[in-house]
């Protein structure tokens, strides 16, 4: 099997979109991360 690189052309206002997409998941799964720590530690409390 050969490695070969595909390349696909997009507006770069796309490709801006689509790292600002990129960079909210990221900022998304080390929240829920340090989420799961808080709840290992106990440190939550329950609102409602």
């Amino acid at each position: 099997m050969e490695n070969e690189t595909e390349m696909v052309r997009i507006p770069k206002k796309e490709y801006e979109r689509l790292k600002r997409l990129e960079k909210i998941d990221f900022d998304l799964i080390l929240k829920f991360k340090e989420s799961l720590e808080d709840v290992k530690a106990g440190r939550i409390r329950r609102v409602a």
